[in-house]
């Protein structure tokens, strides 16, 4: 088997595997997020400031996560490029 074939199975392989713990990490996160909501809601006893700070470290994380994935993607296109 040729080595540019094999490398290149790599390379599709770890992409495979960085998106499928990508998309676990986003549903952990949303389910996060979810009951942080839930609880925010029941929570009388908390500020409105204090509910507007936790939905904005929500909005950090979710922008976060996105340029993490676009710099991997990236990351991937231009290996790719070299086959």
């Amino acid at each position: 088997m040729d080595q540019k074939q094999v490398f290149k199975q790599m390379v599709t392989f770890n992409k495979s595997a960085f998106n499928n713990a990508y998309n676990a990490m986003i549903m952990v996160q949303d389910q996060t997020e979810a009951m942080a909501n839930t609880i925010l809601s029941q929570a009388t006893w908390l500020p409105e400031e204090g509910k507007k700070a936790v939905q904005e470290w929500v909005g950090a994380f979710k922008k976060g996560r996105e340029t993490y994935k676009q710099s991997v993607d990236d990351g991937f296109k231009k290996i790719e490029e070299f086959f």
